[in-house]
């Protein structure tokens, strides 16, 4: 399930059922999971190791070297998991230095022009919109969803559940289960709709993680306050515990 048209490097691995369309490139240091997708024109360079069942697109370029002046050319790596769509000329690079890793988890759809620059982690189910550009050292927890022509700026952390509406650009971590709109980007309320949808919490639950955000967003305090009163205030479950550890870990959020 070659095409003769396709370049594949002897030294390449290859695992089974995996079908590669004409003009595909691939490099040797290189590891194709069984039942991938590997369309025309994509590009698979050194350092790449895709999982099972994966889909790459035309035009996609994988692996590439990372845009960061400190990259001497080490051999580092691109880690992808199983199950993800990876759309037209989506662009992703592998980490700045040896022994490190971009990462992308499992079962997350990348869609068309997406750049994924040196150092960034994606969890497993996510959506990444239109022409989204994500910079180094970005870090996106799973099930989030970024919409088109969205912008993270360098070493940006974002929670689980997260939706980012397009054309925002975030600077700053964006705590997990909240929209952000506008550019500025802003806090425009819980993502209450897609955590009912996916049943991931109660209505109790999304009462409480809204009142968690209201003493964040909404009252007048600081963040070290705001979550005081949470711990004071608000019914303790997983997802407070998580909002709560979210934002002590972090070096600033999006306010």
């Amino acid at each position: 399930m070659i095409s003769p048209l396709a370049f594949v490097d002897s030294a390449a691995k290859v695992g089974k059922n995996v079908t590669i369309q004409p003009f595909v490139y691939i490099e040797g240091d290189v590891e194709i999971g069984d039942d991938c997708i590997i369309m025309s024109g994509a590009r698979i360079l050194n350092g790449t190791r895709l999982g099972k069942g994966n889909k790459v697109h035309h035009g996609a370029v994988l692996g590439s070297e990372p845009q960061d002046f400190h990259y001497t050319g080490e051999n580092s790596l691109l880690v992808i998991g199983d199950n993800n769509d990876i759309r037209e000329n989506v662009v992703i690079s592998r980490a700045t230095h040896a022994g490190k890793s971009t990462r992308i988890g499992n079962e997350n759809y990348l869609m068309d022009g997406v750049h994924l620059c040196h150092d960034v982690q994606i969890g497993d189910h996510c959506v990444v919109g239109i022409k989204t550009t994500i910079a180094g050292d970005c870090c996106i927890d799973s099930c989030t969803i970024l919409s088109s022509n969205v912008i993270l700026q360098q070493s940006c952390h974002i929670g689980s559940w997260v939706l980012i509406q397009s054309g925002c650009r975030i600077s700053k971590d964006v705590p997990p289960y909240i929209i952000m709109n506008g550019n500025p980007a802003e806090y425009h309320g819980v993502n209450a709709t897609v955590l009912q949808h996916k049943n991931q919490v109660t209505e109790r639950v999304l009462r409480h993680i809204m009142n968690a955000y209201r003493l964040v967003y909404q009252g007048n305090f600081s963040v070290q306050d705001a979550l005081q009163k949470i711990e004071d205030q608000v019914p303790m479950s997983d997802e407070i515990h998580n909002i709560l550890n979210f934002i002590k870990n972090s070096k600033g959020i999006v306010k």
